[in-house]
């Protein structure tokens, strides 16, 4: 597993940065970017590819609501809200304050240890991929689409599900909110980052997730957007941005763009 570090600078730079990727893949990343970044995407015509992960590729949510479930039963707490798929996505400090109603951030970090105890160790070998995505993620890399990783998940997890379901080859770069110190705030700022930190034009670029907040996200980086209704969405029909049924219209319609 290749690993870079850069030190200090400005904007989402400010902090310590790490983007992993396979060895193997990182040969051929760097003979990519020896030419100009812009000169091999507009030769190639293809939209470089930034997927969401939980809800898009993956289905973690009984995983992570058995997590939740360990963590109030070691607290002797019982959830303020029920335990549900929408509940997935949001970072875990606010997704265990609104489950335990504790605001307090030294008690609720306790809580994310806990949960980090049990998800880490062997949860998220419970995560289920959604039918049809292993197929468009291996048509889209040999097909020589550029595909990043944006993601609420934390590194440590989303490492282990990668490195479980044989997909690090896939991917240039994963991007998560903790990779930063301090963590970032929320995914509008990580795609800010990822767009900077690999030298894309957001006109470049196509993000994929299944929630409103993806959409907003992209949508305040000036990126284009697509939606996915297989996931954990709140998506309706009035919305303005196109969401597909999917993953084989979802493969033809970025072959289309």
């Amino acid at each position: 597993m290749f690993i870079r570090r850069s030190g200090a600078m400005a904007g989402c730079n400010h902090s310590r940065f790490v983007i992993w990727r396979t060895r193997c893949h990182r040969r051929i990343y760097w003979a990519a970017i020896s030419q100009s970044h812009t000169e091999t995407l507009s030769m190639t015509h293809k939209p470089v590819l930034i997927f969401d992960l939980d809800g898009t590729l993956i289905d973690s949510a009984p995983s992570i609501l058995a997590s939740f479930a360990m963590v109030l039963k070691e607290a002797g707490m019982t959830a303020k809200v029920p335990l549900a798929n929408k509940l997935i996505g949001p970072p875990l400090q606010e997704t265990l304050s609104i489950l335990t109603g504790v605001d307090d951030l030294h008690i609720i970090n306790t809580y994310v240890e806990s949960f980090k105890r049990h998800y880490d160790a062997s949860g998220y070998k419970e995560t289920k991929v959604y039918s049809g995505v292993p197929e468009l993620l291996a048509t889209l890399h040999a097909s020589g689409f550029m595909l990043h990783l944006a993601t609420n998940k934390r590194l440590a997890p989303t490492r282990l599900i990668l490195d479980y379901l044989g997909w690090n080859s896939y991917f240039q770069s994963v991007y998560t909110l903790d990779l930063f110190n301090p963590r970032l705030p929320d995914k509008g700022s990580l795609l800010e980052c990822l767009l900077t930190e690999q030298t894309l034009r957001p006109s470049e670029v196509l993000y994929i997730g299944d929630k409103m907040e993806d959409a907003l996200s992209a949508e305040q980086n000036d990126m284009a957007f697509l939606g996915v209704a297989w996931g954990y969405g709140d998506f309706d029909s009035a919305c303005k941005w196109r969401v597909l049924n999917s993953p084989a219209s979802l493969l033809q319609q970025v072959r289309n763009d």
